[in-house]
């Protein structure tokens, strides 16, 4: 069995795979303050509430964006698993070619997704993942990540809105039906999505003609997707799932050397 681990700032997602199966996969919060052996013990507890065998873990791999964490969750890895994590960084065989002025910079999920793309999907494609930052990603048809954008995630806007402004509540982040709306909390929630809904299709749009690829293939990811697609109009494909894919596509490109 493969245990997959991407790190994101607001949420991390962990996998476990037999082979190209995905047996169980959780989205738990993004805890900087847990100590090795608390990260080793849930971890634990995770494998026990599926009836897994943790002994017959044979590979962990893990994407992070966020450093802090990154001492206490190998440690666990090691003291609890007994196993070497292999972390995504820069000189892994991905099987695509960085175009970036400074390819060290590129968060790894990125990377992950583009992976994932490249090897389920194929190119030309634009990957976007809506996490706690919006990503909108571009591969080519020669396998290589030529262009990319972020921009705030809606969470991230509606956070602001909260924090800044003497009145205006929290809201659940939601589709929604019409931009005909008679209340303060239904305003916000309007506000948010349809304006992130029509950034998405202006940036699909620009980014189609400005790379001249009126073909590009559409793929999204991230836990907020389908608040901006709930009718599957927008995206070529939608897949949850991309990163933890990409993941285990990683680990088998490079296993060899670990």
């Amino acid at each position: 069995m493969l245990l997959v681990i991407d790190v994101g700032n607001t949420n991390y997602t962990l996998g476990i795979y037999e082979k190209e199966e995905l047996l169980h996969c959780w989205r738990m919060s993004t805890a900087r303050v847990r100590t090795a052996d608390e990260t080793g013990i849930f971890l634990h507890t995770l494998f026990d509430a599926v009836g897994l065998d943790a002994n017959k873990l044979e590979g962990v791999i893990i994407s992070s964006v966020v450093p802090d964490i990154m001492y206490a969750l190998t440690q666990a890895i090691r003291r609890y698993f007994y196993l070497e994590p292999m972390i995504v960084s820069v000189g892994m065989k991905t099987g695509i070619a960085v175009k970036r002025d400074n390819p060290a910079q590129v968060g790894a999920d990125r990377i992950v997704n583009l992976v994932a793309a490249n090897e389920i999907y194929g190119g030309p494609a634009l990957v976007i993942d809506y996490g706690t930052a919006n990503t909108f990603d571009v591969l080519n048809e020669k396998r290589e990540f030529i262009t990319g954008l972020i921009t705030p995630g809606i969470a991230i806007c509606a956070e602001a809105l909260c924090e800044r402004t003497a009145s205006l509540p929290k809201i659940e982040i939601k589709p929604v039906k019409s931009v005909v709306v008679k209340d303060t909390i239904s305003s916000i929630q309007a506000g948010l999505v349809v304006g992130h809904v029509g950034q998405t299709k202006y940036i699909i749009e620009r980014l189609k003609r400005d790379l001249n690829l009126p073909q590009m293939k559409v793929i999204a990811t991230g836990g907020l997707a389908k608040v901006i697609d709930p009718d599957g109009k927008i995206f070529d494909v939608m897949d949850p799932g991309l990163t933890l894919k990409g993941l285990r596509i990683l680990y088998e490109k490079n296993r060899a050397e670990t």
